[in-house]
């Protein structure tokens, strides 16, 4: 589920204390919550491949320390684990979201380390609020964009104190590289990398934010990219308005040798081609309105343009698609919603040559949350 209504301040808030955590230990300074998200979700289209049911379990928890009037220690955990199979003694369906563990220095803010959010993501948080769809140009685990592994970040908010809304976010990320061994595959993996975000909130509820990133392919995806560079890089902006019960959101990226297509599982072929696009130009936006009984509607359009590397060049599109749903909150743990995707996607040679489904989807869905 993308309702991240509490997901995004994990993500985003360092000293982490997440809403509506269950609290199981405060005392001398040390404090420590539980969270979860129990989210019972069905898929329904015309394409076989994106029917089923899509229910997951997330659950971790998040501590502080308190050293001394200046420094704070905290920590966080987050995993998940899918649903939807038979109980076989496997782990494929169960992975650590987040995990990693930092210091927060007084007004100097905080420093951290382990598996978090890039600094991309600063900005795709913005548009990820749809109820089931949306935020996925920006979404991929891998280099700097969504989830990252062995990243260091500094964030500072208030810029020292000084400014009132003006956040930054420093980010360096070591070397994960599928050619040494470790379990993350040739679409996960990534080189040495570095990002920043910015973002400032005006008093009105506007924001805006941006963000820069790049990082090194490892020598199989130097392979795979050619000629085309060997880096991944990307920007991103964002603009949203959040006041008076109404959400706006805006969000311009483009990405070079860092979007993945196709199916990274098999070997490349005429049937499965696969790889990383080496322009794409992505646009989010997503409107959502507040009701005082509970009811959240939201409209979104979300398109992720690149050069067709099958066509000599003609533009295509690896995602285009309307999202209409809605929300509803029963009370603040338990939440209900609908959410249709309207694909519009043309059937043409690269949506072939990478089988992409172009069939529209609805999701259903029921999420308790602690």
């Amino acid at each position: 589920m993308k309702l991240r209504y509490l997901a995004i301040l994990v993500s985003t808030i360092i000293l982490v204390g997440t809403v509506g955590a269950a609290e199981i230990y405060n005392k001398d300074g040390n404090k420590l919550d539980l969270f979860g998200t129990v989210n019972g979700m069905r898929y329904l289209s015309s394409a076989d491949v994106k029917t089923g049911d899509s229910s997951f379990v997330r659950y971790g928890f998040n501590g502080e320390t308190h050293i001394n009037d200046q420094l704070i220690g905290f920590g966080m955990w987050e995993s998940e684990a899918a649903v939807r199979h038979a109980d076989d003694g496997g782990s494929k369906n169960n992975n650590t979201r987040l995990g990693y563990a930092g210091i927060k220095f007084g007004n100097f803010d905080s420093i951290d380390y382990g598996r978090n959010y890039g600094v991309l993501y600063d900005v795709g948080a913005y548009t990820d609020v749809m109820p089931e769809f949306g935020g996925d140009t920006s979404i991929v685990d891998n280099f700097l964009s969504n989830l990252a592994s062995g990243v260091a970040t500094y964030r500072n908010t208030n810029f020292f104190g000084l400014v009132d809304g003006l956040n930054f976010a420093l980010q360096y990320q070591d070397k994960n590289d599928s050619d040494k061994g470790t379990i993350l595959g040739l679409k996960e993996a990534n080189g040495y990398g570095y990002g920043i975000s910015i973002s400032y909130t005006f008093d009105n509820g506007i924001s805006t934010a941006a963000a820069y990133a790049n990082s090194k392919h490892t020598f199989s995806q130097k392979v795979l990219v050619g000629n085309h560079g060997n880096n991944a890089e990307a920007y991103y902006f964002g603009l949203k308005y959040d006041a008076n019960d109404l959400y706006l959101a805006a969000l311009y990226g483009e990405t070079r040798n860092m979007t993945p297509f196709g199916n990274f599982e098999g070997y490349q072929s005429a049937e499965n081609m696969y790889g990383f696009i080496d322009k794409a130009k992505n646009i989010e936006l997503v409107a959502q309105y507040q009701f005082d009984f509970g009811l959240r509607p939201s409209i979104g359009y979300l398109q992720s343009r690149t050069s067709d590397i099958i066509s000599n060049g003609q533009n295509s599109y690896l995602k285009k698609y309307i999202e209409v749903g809605t929300s509803y909150n029963l009370n603040k743990n338990m939440l209900t919603f609908v959410d249709y995707r309207i694909n519009l996607l043309k059937n043409d040679d690269l949506i072939r040559a990478v089988h992409l489904a172009t069939g529209n989807i609805l999701a259903l869905g029921m999420t308790y949350r602690f």
